[in-house]
């Protein structure tokens, strides 16, 4: 588990072809790996990973084909937002954050809004439902709070300081994202219709 909140932006490095995906070396940036041990697992813009191998300053892991077709950013070099899994005695600072990214959505806005900027998002229909104003959403890994809603878009505000420590700042209008909705949203829609159907 993971809260979202990004710890460094690191860099994919060196992307290997493996017989059933790919091997990333991933240069830590201010991650601290220092008590990091092959099989935990780090949130690479936002996608939960093992970590395979490790050394000063960089780290290593795989990445299936599976979670290829699902996600976004990890099959070309360049900048990812990691975080360390949780530890129970963790701060909750964000929200919980599984790691298991539900979609990908598109960038559809990214403009600046005073100091802030303005990132409008389009979600895939079948995420709509679980995206609500006021309520929580991870975006490349960044815990966010959703402003507003229409249909399958959605409005988020990102402070200047989200935008110094994550690699959002980097976006553009057509850019695609790694989404994972709220979990606790998952786990109420499943007990609805469950119950509906057992009446």
């Amino acid at each position: 588990m993971f809260t979202g909140i990004i710890e460094a932006v690191g860099e994919i490095k060196h992307i290997a072809t493996l017989d059933q995906g790919l091997r990333l070396s991933i240069a830590a940036g201010g991650l601290d790996l220092n008590d990091v041990r092959v099989g935990d697992s780090i949130a690479v813009n936002g996608i939960c990973l093992t970590v395979v191998s490790h050394g000063p300053g960089e780290f290593s892991v795989e990445v299936s084909r599976e979670t290829l077709g699902c996600t976004q950013g990890l099959d070309s070099p360049g900048e990812v937002n990691l975080e360390k899994a949780l530890r129970l005695s963790d701060r909750l600072g964000g929200h919980l954050v599984s790691g298991h990214v539900d979609g990908v959505g598109k960038v559809v806005k990214f403009e600046a809004a005073g100091e802030c900027r303005l990132l409008a998002l389009r979600v895939p229909r079948g995420l709509a439902k679980y995206i609500a104003q006021k309520g929580s959403v991870t975006v490349n890994g960044v815990s966010l709070t959703v402003n507003r809603v229409d249909g399958e878009d959605f409005d988020i505000n990102l402070i200047p300081h989200t935008l110094e420590m994550t690699n959002l700042k980097g976006l553009r209008p057509g850019d695609r994202v790694n989404l994972e909705v709220d979990l606790i949203a998952r786990y109420v829609e499943r007990m609805l219709n469950f119950n509906a159907r057992s009446e």
